[in-house]
């Protein structure tokens, strides 16, 4: 057997590795979808042929296919949420929400300096670097992603939180949330940059954007703790 070969078959029995764990958590926990692996992709030679890249999507709305069975790519031309196109370094944050006077305006907050703190401590990604995000179910995997994103019940995601306790030594976890941009920066940039489990109460956009339940919210963590 050649290098390739074995390389070849020790990657397939990783993948196998991958989704055969990912359908015991789904099942065991009863999840009513599946858990996304998230790729990030900084070079044109990453991006994965064959699959469905998405045009006018908000990056909430991106997390709602893959955990629906869909395998879908979303870079800077394909991404419609404003905010979320900063905090992948996409785009420049606008001014009208750099400044806080957005926020108020959707009724998030009575003062536009509230809006301006919210996004002034904003974990994002430098401008420019991310070619595009890969977003897949884990039960379907052909690549180990960077991070997983889980959307589901409360209680469910409690085992998740329990489980990382766990893996930590029985350390408390602390999460960061502006009950904004819960899935593209509290469930993805901060578990990527920062390597750390983190939770959200979801937030405006989500809730208004895809179909997550008034009693669900999302959960991000890096895949090496998987």
């Amino acid at each position: 057997m050649t290098h390739f070969q074995i390389d070849t078959f020790s990657n397939f029995q990783i993948m196998k590795h991958i989704q055969s764990d990912s359908l015991k958590v789904k099942q065991i926990l009863g999840l009513t979808s599946s858990l996304v692996g998230v790729k990030f992709i900084f070079s044109e030679n990453e991006i994965p042929s064959g699959v469905e890249k998405l045009n006018g999507h908000r990056y909430c709305q991106a997390l709602m296919k893959a955990r629906h069975g869909s395998h879908v790519l979303l870079d800077s031309e394909g991404i419609s949420c404003p905010a979320a196109a900063a905090a992948f370094g996409f785009k420049p944050l606008p001014e009208a929400l750099k400044n806080g006077k957005g926020l108020v305006g959707f009724g998030i907050v009575n003062e536009e300096t509230a809006g301006k703190a919210m996004f002034e401590g904003m974990t994002t990604l430098p401008q420019g670097k991310l070619k595009a995000l890969y977003l897949f179910p884990l039960e379907t995997a052909t690549i180990e992603p960077d991070i997983v994103v889980v959307e589901d019940e409360t209680e469910k995601l409690m085992w998740f939180a329990l489980a990382n306790l766990n893996i930590k030594g029985g350390h408390r976890v602390e999460s960061s949330t502006a009950i904004l941009q819960a899935t593209c920066v509290d469930a993805t940039t901060i578990p990527y940059l920062q390597q750390k489990f983190n939770m959200s109460m979801g937030c405006y956009g989500c809730r208004d954007a895809t179909d997550i339940c008034p009693n669900e919210t999302v959960l991000g963590f890096p895949f090496k703790d998987f």
